[in-house]
């Protein structure tokens, strides 16, 4: 399916992430290191051991830039993301966890200062292989109308 323009957008709809995400040590400490993130819970197994959680807590950018990947699919492809809202985490997300998502279009309206564009809202939410949400928030995102969609054509291979 090509990439949703405004007009595929329908309130209620909910779409399902198409494939999971099992999260790796590598995954966490080279995200929570490239950020410059010096939470040690994130990387450090022995201060961790020691924490009420026994073992390393995924960062939680980490969960919510997985979330938003997985649903770019669906989501806004094409589109230009405004802005994250409402951001929680039940439950902790840890190495070894696969992640998967949906979201939920809660509003979608015309841009009033582009033409051409539509503003769409939507619920998102992490789960795990268990089910068990560990991440949800609100995301808005501005997203082309089909007229303006275009777009770089894909290359042929040549011979």
């Amino acid at each position: 399916m090509d990439a949703r323009s405004f007009e595929d957008f329908v309130v209620g709809d909910v779409y399902r992430s198409r494939v999971g995400r099992t999260i790796s040590q590598a995954d966490n400490t080279w995200f929570t290191l490239l950020t410059h993130n010096t939470n040690q819970i994130h990387f450090n197994a022995h201060y961790s051991a020691q924490s009420e959680f026994k073992k390393p807590l995924v960062n939680s950018f980490l969960t919510l830039a997985l979330v938003t990947g997985l649903m770019t699919p669906d989501t806004n492809e094409r589109g230009v993301a405004l802005g994250i809202k409402d951001v929680t985490l039940p439950h902790p997300l840890f190495e070894g966890d696969t992640l998967y998502a949906d979201t939920e279009v809660v509003e979608a309206r015309e841009s009033k200062s582009r033409p051409g564009w539509g503003i769409v809202t939507l619920k998102q939410r992490g789960f795990i292989q268990d089910g068990t949400v560990v991440l949800v928030m609100t995301r808005v995102v501005m997203v082309p109308k089909r007229a303006t969609a275009g777009g770089a054509a894909f290359p042929e291979p040549r011979s």
